[in-house]
């Protein structure tokens, strides 16, 4: 009767009625194998995790794509664990306590070719390249500038910037215009970053149009973040293709802005040899690749250190409170009457301010991922076999309820007393030994200009248009309305 059965069916596996039927069968059942084993048989089968992420990488490209891929998973971990299967052979942490083993110099797991997508003109620089010891040369050759004594010597050039930010901010609050403060908070950060880095700088302050001519290369920086887990052949071929078909002119002009910056800055006479581009070609690296590495650092400076700028301002006129005591303690500081230190550390309110600013920011909320190396790697009890990818997202941390309570509130109190949980989990720069060369550049930059916001008072009378920021949750994040918008009445 069985055989009976079966020989109704309207197709012939070995036959010619429909051929194509028997493909698709074929197809279907190789399809069900794999994804069996994948469940039920493969080395993180004992890992938990939705089944659709256990099948395919369909769900995690999905979900990075529209933007939400941290979110989604924050509700994976508050249902399965701080170990939770994402894909395949993704596997993402939520417990600070896992920095260590997956971020360390001691562990040295290497990056994954996802992030060979960054390569900026096709050269790989310091954050896309994937094993460390290829960075080795270039970072001793300008790690000075990102060093303590570094940044003071930019004091000057630092304290420009800022002068001229702040005098912006003050002419366009006067005028009672609603103001951009993301498009000026970036122009500045990237003269600040130009200016300290390679001693030029770019000049956007002094742009009379916005977005400021950089700002489209910003924004076309982080399009390989939807796409970061796709294999990076298929997204070479889809990025080429998109070009083609549908041209941006706005970012074609900023692209073409920012190659004649760094065309006149590596063939100008005056380079200095102490500069970011001099360091560079005086240990051999060519002009091109030393081209590259100016525009990841002036995306890097520009994107990072404007959104989080923009954001701060926005947090403080949103909470007036800590505005205000913000404002009585630079009031109270001596240091607030003749310029103080650089990064002065007698702010401690400040400090506690940029800190939170930082932590609720995130321009880089997603999942850092690692290639677990020979030996294998055990996480919470789990055993993760050699070849998998594991990492953890600042956003997981950043919004944990057992180490910061009331997560998504702006409390700048919480660090007058912080917990070593809280040290070890607020990773606004990334985690380990790769973790972000600028990050003494920015935090600096970024507290001298609230410092001098704060100080002129610019933001009394100050509403925000937005009542919250959303982002997409991209490897480096992307604000969905790009723009933060204040108003002054």
């Amino acid at each position: 009767m069985m055989a009976a059965r079966f020989s109704s069916l309207p197709l012939e596996i070995g036959g010619t009625k429909h051929p194509w039927l028997a493909g698709v069968f074929l197809l279907g059942l190789c399809l069900l194998v794999l994804c069996a084993y994948r469940v039920y048989l493969h080395p993180l089968a004992h890992v938990p995790g939705p089944l659709a992420a256990k099948c395919s990488w369909l769900w995690l490209h999905y979900h990075a794509y529209v933007g939400d891929e941290c979110t989604r998973i924050r509700r994976l971990h508050e249902k399965y664990g701080p170990v939770v299967r994402v894909a395949p052979n993704e596997v993402d942490i939520a417990d600070g306590g896992a920095i260590a083993p997956i971020y360390s110099a001691k562990t040295d797991l290497v990056k994954p070719p996802h992030y060979s997508k960054f390569a900026v003109d096709a050269h790989a620089t310091v954050f896309s390249t994937l094993e460390t010891a290829d960075r080795s040369a270039r970072l001793r050759a300008v790690m000075p500038l990102f060093s303590a004594s570094g940044v003071r010597e930019s004091k000057a050039a630092i304290d420009d910037c800022v002068a001229e930010f702040v005098t912006l901010l003050k002419t366009q609050a006067e005028s009672r215009q609603v103001v951009d403060v993301l498009n000026l908070a970036e122009a500045f950060a990237c003269d600040v970053t130009t200016a300290h880095l390679f001693g030029d700088s770019y000049g956007a302050l002094k742009e009379t149009v916005a977005p400021f001519s950089a700002a489209g290369y910003l924004d076309f920086f982080l399009s390989p973040g939807r796409f970061f887990y796709m294999p990076t052949a298929t997204w070479a071929v889809l990025e080429w293709l998109a070009a083609v078909l549908f041209p941006n002119k706005h970012i074609e002009h900023s692209i073409v802005a920012v190659n004649s910056y760094l065309d006149r800055l590596l063939k100008s006479s005056k380079t200095k040899p102490s500069s970011y581009q001099g360091r560079l070609l005086s240990q051999g690296v060519p002009a091109l690749e030393t081209a590259a590495e100016c525009k990841d650092s002036i995306f890097a400076g520009g994107y990072f250190i404007g959104v989080v700028v923009a954001r701060i301002l926005w947090l403080l006129v949103r909470n007036p409170d800590r505005y205000a005591a913000l404002r009585r303690e630079l009031l109270d500081s001596k240091t607030s009457s003749d310029g103080g230190r650089i990064n002065d550390q007698s702010l401690p309110y400040l400090q506690s301010v940029v800190k939170e600013g930082l932590r609720l920011s995130m321009p880089s909320p997603a999942r850092l991922p690692r290639i677990v190396s020979t030996g294998g790697l055990v996480v919470q009890g789990y055993r993760l076999p050699p070849g998998t990818n594991v990492g953890i997202a600042a956003l997981q941390l950043h919004l944990n309820p057992d180490v910061f309570p009331e997560p998504e509130q702006f409390l700048p109190e919480r660090w007058e007393h912080p917990t070593p949980e809280m040290r070890r989990d607020w990773v606004p720069f990334g985690m380990g030994v790769r973790s972000c060369i600028g990050r003494g550049l920015s935090n600096v930059v970024i507290l001298e200009a609230i410092k001098a916001v704060v100080e002129a008072d610019l933001l009394a009378g100050a509403r925000a248009v937005q009542d919250k920021i959303e982002v997409k949750e991209w490897t480096i994040s992307k604000l969905k309305e790009k723009e933060i918008l204040l108003a002054w009445s």
